[in-house]
């Protein structure tokens, strides 16, 4: 037995797209790896040198791929992927690919890609759009987020590419001149020449300078002598990576986009290099890379505002709000995390103790999608009395920090101080868990407030075992004060279907709001309020977004399956209209001028409210709450 090529194996089967493949397709590969061993500062490939028949994958350590001016363009840690962008394009290396820390890389053979990797429809699709986007494939714990991104990638790169629908053409008979011209009028690129509509030639600034500024050819000459011929065309449906890769393979920077994909058909549109480039440099997973790169807010904040532009292109492109939901929260998160790196080297001092930072609220649940206010808290380590004060005086001025750094970010600062700079939000986890047992065994008004906010805490950064004791304490609690769900149902129930009893919006009676419909409140919070209510009430203490709460409900309870795909159909909905309205009006969707809604919106508002009644009518009936209402 090829004891080396089984450990290969065992390593490369927890990674795609080689996870995508059969055991005897994967083990021929690991068979004929190569296994590179490198010292801190040794090259993989060099700018210049010819491209190898072979891309990479990094078994230890880490690879940094580096510009000419030694700029780090990215780093390739355990599991990621290098150099397949240059061997299907061949040519020469155009990035140095250097160890920055003692390194093992397993070589894979373009022979093993063409006969075991490309065949596979699942691994094949996968590498196209890890290629097209350069993303990492990382299979640890900490990553759970690279998950999202690496969707993020697939859905950006295998989606219809955002081509120009308005080419500048000409004909045959025209002169270079009046081409040139054409496009300088235009601010173009390129020029398409075209025959009865059907795009025969192409001519970019590229063949101006080449072949016209060098005196190869006169300006007075026609284009027909310069243009490049035949086009390269692909249909309308051209994903993204598709267009990448044909790009590479055909050494161009523009495609022909055509009716039915072929040069005897009618030109509908110009894909460029270019749009490409803006399309990648807004993806999320070229965001994530500038974070962890980035060294103040003000970048960071930058950043977030082109996250915004990502919303709007997934959701004019109607990317499932529920994934748009959870990358975006992935991207709040890391800024977070980078925050609070940040702000610990501002403190010049490490923490004295293990801490855990967490969101809580809309971001808790991941479901924020727009810059609303910040919600969070602090949990750290149990000490002693003695330093006690001066363990929480450093969490508290580290917090300080963090508030004010996600402010200049663009999250303001919760009116109601629920922010972990607030020393009610502070607190060790035996302190923790008494402020949740007081809550649960008092839920008067105010206390199941507070507690309908911290129910939806995520861990951001920090230990995450100091979450699960403060898990188990609460739900201790829960399971001790079986009274605590009922008072639960109850609040669950305060805000029943918006509609007045001739079925008319019900809408804010006063004050800055006046007449204008609360989205949030009226609408969104009661699916929220039960979704949280019923999956405590079956003691589950993982899952915290409202999307995967009614799946879990749709699990345990399949009598009830209608009415939980029915609100996961109405919370969607809501969700999308209130991102979308936050956006048009640059502010936080959550109240909205109903004059300005067509039929068609309030008629999907009106079905959205009846997901409200009939979760509320079961909520009644479990908690035995009918006589409420």
């Amino acid at each position: 037995m090829n004891t080396i090529a089984e450990r290969i194996y065992d390593y490369l089967k927890g990674f795609p797209p080689f996870n995508l493949l059969t055991r005897n397709q994967l083990f021929s590969i690991s068979s004929s790896v190569d296994v590179m061993y490198l010292e801190n500062n040794q090259f993989v490939f060099e700018i210049g040198q010819p491209v190898s028949n072979q891309f990479y994958v990094v078994r230890d350590g880490a690879i940094g791929l580096f510009r000419d001016n030694n700029n780090l363009v990215d780093k390739c840690d355990e599991g990621d992927i290098f150099g397949l962008r240059a061997l299907l394009r061949k040519g020469k290396y155009k990035l140095n690919a250097k160890a920055i820390e003692e390194s093992i890389v397993y070589c894979i053979s373009l022979e093993n890609l063409d006969t075991y990797i490309t065949p596979n429809t699942d691994a094949s699709q996968f590498l196209m759009a890890s290629f097209a986007s350069n993303i990492r494939t990382r299979n640890t714990e900490e990553d759970d987020f690279y998950q999202a991104l690496q969707q993020s990638s697939e859905y950006t790169y295998l989606q219809t590419a955002d081509y120009s629908k308005n080419p500048i053409t000409c004909s045959t008979e025209t002169s270079i001149k009046e081409a040139a011209n054409i496009m300088t009028e235009k601010h173009v690129g390129s020029i398409i020449i075209v025959d009865q509509k059907k795009p025969i030639g192409i001519i970019t600034d590229k063949d101006l300078r080449t072949k016209i500024a060098t005196g190869k050819f006169t300006i007075n000459q026609t284009v027909s002598a310069v243009m490049s011929s035949p086009v390269i065309t692909y249909p309308e449906t051209i994903s993204v990576a598709e267009a990448q890769i044909a790009m590479l393979k055909n050494k161009i920077t523009h495609l022909c986009i055509t009716k039915d994909g072929t040069n005897q058909s009618e030109l509908t549109g110009i894909l460029s290099e270019h749009d490409i480039i803006v399309l990648r440099e807004n993806n999320a997973s070229s965001l994530i890379k500038e974070i962890k790169r980035s060294h103040t807010a003000l970048e960071l904040q930058k950043i977030r505002q082109r996250t915004q532009k990502l919303v709007e292109r997934y959701l004019e492109q109607d990317i499932p709000i529920d994934f748009i939901s959870k990358l975006v929260s992935a991207i709040n998160d890391i800024i977070t995390q980078k925050v609070i790196e940040l702000s610990i080297v501002k403190m010049k001092v490490k923490p004295p103790v293990k801490f855990t930072w967490l969101a809580i609220g809309s971001q808790g649940r991941q479901e924020q999608l727009l810059m609303t206010d910040q919600d969070n808290a602090l949990v750290f380590e149990d000490v002693n009395e003695t330093n006690f004060e001066k363990v929480k005086s450093y969490f508290l001025k580290l917090s300080k920090y963090i508030n004010n750094d996600l402010e200049t970010v663009g999250f303001e600062l919760c009116p109601a101080q629920m922010m972990a700079n607030n020393p009610k939000w502070c607190k060790s986890v035996s302190e923790w868990s008494k402020q949740f047992k007081s809550w649960i065994t008092t839920p008067d008004q105010d206390n199941l407030m507070l507690c309908t906010i911290f129910f939806d805490y995520e861990h951001v950064y920090g230990d995450v075992e100091l979450v699960n004791q403060l898990s188990e304490s609460i739900f201790k609690s829960i399971e001790n004060h079986d009274i605590f769900l009922t008072y639960l149902g109850r609040n669950a129930l305060q805000n029943p279907p918006p509609l007045s009893f001739f079925r008319q919006f019900l809408v804010e009676d006063d004050g800055e709001h006046k007449d204008q419909f609360d989205i949030k409140g009226r609408a969104m919070m009661p699916l929220v309020d039960a979704a949280r209510l019923l999956i405590l009430s079956h003691n589950i203490k993982a899952v915290n977004n409202t999307f995967l709460r009614y799946e879990k409900l749709m699990e345990l309870e399949p009598q009830n399956k209608d009415t939980y795909s029915f609100c996961i159909k109405a919370y969607k909905d809501l969700l999308t209209f209130r991102t979308k309205q936050g956006l048009a009006h640059n502010d936080s969707g959550r109240f909205i001028d109903l004059e300005s809604l067509d039929k068609g919106n309030r008629l999907q508002l009106k079905r959205s409210f009846k997901a409200v009644k009939e979760v509320q009518e079961l909520i009644k009936v479990r908690f035995k709450l009918s006589q409420l209402l």
